[in-house]
């Protein structure tokens, strides 16, 4: 059994109580989490004339091999929490992605894993090192703690409240 991580993202309505909803349906699909970030506050990013977000990081155990049955009901829940999806980055009540699926380098159509933006992001990877700072990349070869360090993005990652 191998673990993987989930970043969840809100900028939309009661953005805890989505995240809080996101989480819910999660433990659904896979169980209870086996770590749990804080929940952080950041600007937008990538396409920043929006409001502010809510991002959390959450692991979990799940069976090699399906990452892409995790996609197809991450993109369900995501649906069913009111995500409908126009424009890239833009705003939305829940964002869910796929950071990292134990040591497993996945490249397809609808699927890459790692996720090829998670060390250029503080709001992703702040909340990440809080759970697994030692945790390698499997792509970059460095830890989270690492990649933390060298993040290009200076936006602040403000802890609000704890898992």
């Amino acid at each position: 059994m191998g673990e993987v991580y989930l970043s969840l993202g809100s900028n939309q309505g009661n953005r805890q109580a989505n995240l809080q909803a996101a989480l819910k349906k999660l433990e659904v699909l896979l169980g209870k989490p086996v770590k749990v970030s804080g929940i952080y506050r950041t600007a937008a990013w990538g396409k920043t004339d929006q409001p502010g977000f809510l991002n959390q990081v959450l692991s979990f155990h799940m069976e090699p091999g399906q990452e892409t049955w995790l996609l197809q009901r991450i993109l369900e829940t995501e649906m069913a929490l009111g995500r409908v999806r126009k424009e890239k980055w833009e705003a939305r009540a829940i964002d869910i992605d796929i950071l990292l699926a134990g040591e497993k380098v996945i490249n397809t159509e609808t699927l890459t894993v790692p996720h090829p933006w998670l060390h250029l992001r503080r709001f992703v990877l702040v909340p990440l090192n809080e759970i697994a700072p030692d945790l390698l990349h499997p792509v970059l070869d460095k830890t989270i703690r690492e990649l933390l360090e060298i993040c290009p993005d200076r936006l602040e990652a403000e802890k609000i409240a704890d898992s």
